[in-house]
């Protein structure tokens, strides 16, 4: 046998839960043959045990019926977090993605979707290979702000190939919809088309994908926790009390599906005037902080109302990429790093694994859809 025979028969071996094999998704590190005897070692990003035992089964299986009298499969799996992990359900429906990050808030109007955006482009920035997934089903936003609004996608197969905007992978249910429609849905068909979102598109070998949630604490939030092991979440909120409350939810719900919190982003920070760039506090400034720390989080960035916000995603040219050096851009770039450097803690430490929760008390309803 030969590493090239052996490496040609592992490619029937498909990954639990998928049509692509084990070899497409470069999870076959080492090939070692000593006469008829095999040993190959196989490094995936699931630590359930009943996929190490499938793939052991089916490698073993695949090898023997190719001549091997002794099979060894070597499966790597992540470290088991001191914590309980996330995923509920065991799957993960993107393997090849390595990190996702779960940007949320407790209401809508305050600057989610903006913050995803610019915080994904910023990360693209960094070096890293980025996607953005617009989880909002009813009220995508995403499109218009990427330049995308008259952008579709292609279709290869039985699969949708993402968008790309400054240098970042996209997809959004506003980009397989006609403008101005909408969409009555159920609770049970957002949760079918979060999936969908995961499993149906050609997403690459990412770094990250940024998930842009609806607001609330809903179906689309729990259809994610089930569908992959989400590493961190961001809650995006306002100084105004009235969001700060809302705020306290999103942060809990991270708490009860066991998502790591990577902290807060407090949005309309003050005020930045285009003429003097002197910033005024007529929101009020760093009220957020003390409901981080309620929850042992930061409040990683404050960011200011500035009308080249406003402009940037109206025109789809985000402000992080087309004026790098305005303050807010500045701000966007210390999030993304303050991001990356978490995520890469958690996952150092083993990351969020597979195993089967329940959250402890149902989520709430997810308030209206907006920024």
């Amino acid at each position: 046998m030969t590493k090239e025979q052996v490496l040609t028969a592992l490619s029937d071996v498909t990954y639990p839960g998928f049509t692509k094999d084990i070899v497409a998704f470069n999870f076959v590190k080492d090939v070692e043959i000593n006469g008829d005897k095999v040993a190959v070692t196989v490094d995936i990003t699931s630590s359930a045990a009943e996929v190490k035992e499938i793939l052991v089964n089916d490698i073993t299986i695949t090898l023997k019926k190719l001549g091997a009298s002794e099979v060894i499969a070597n499966i790597i799996q992540p470290k088991a977090p001191r914590e309980a992990s996330n995923s509920m359900s065991g799957k993960n429906l993107v393997p090849h993605v390595k990190s996702f990050i779960m940007v949320s808030s407790g209401k809508g109007g305050v600057g989610k979707s903006t913050t995803s955006v610019n915080l994904a482009i910023a990360m693209a920035m960094q070096g890293k290979k980025v996607g953005l997934l617009d989880a909002d089903i009813y009220g995508p936003n995403v499109p218009r702000m990427m330049g995308l609004i008259d952008q579709k996608p292609e279709i290869n197969g039985q699969k949708v190939m993402p968008l790309k905007a400054y240098g970042v992978e996209v997809m959004s249910m506003g980009s397989l919809m006609e403008p101005g429609q909408s969409l009555i849905w159920r609770g049970s068909m957002i949760m079918k088309a979060i999936e969908q979102f995961l499993r149906d598109i050609l997403w690459s070998e990412l770094d990250v994908l940024v998930i842009d949630m609806p607001p609330g604490t809903g179906d689309a939030q729990l259809s994610l926790a089930q569908s992959v092991p989400v590493t961190a979440g961001v809650t995006v909120t306002t100084p105004q009390e009235v969001s700060l409350d809302d705020s306290r939810r999103s942060l809990d719900m991270f708490q009860k599906l066991h998502i790591p919190i990577a902290g807060v982003v407090e949005n309309m920070s003050g005020f930045i005037c285009p003429s003097c760039e002197t910033e005024s506090d007529i929101f009020g400034m760093g009220t957020s902080e003390a409901v981080a720390k309620e929850f042992d989080s930061e409040l990683l960035v404050r960011i200011p109302i500035e009308p080249a916000i406003r402009i940037g995603g109206d025109t789809g040219l985000p402000i992080v990429y087309n004026q790098p050096s305005s303050e807010t851009a500045k701000r966007y770039q210390e999030l993304a790093s303050k991001v990356i450097a978490f995520v890469d803690n958690v996952n150092s430490e083993g990351g969020a694994s597979n195993a089967s929760i329940q959250p402890t008390t149902p989520p709430g309803v997810s308030a209206c859809s907006s920024h």
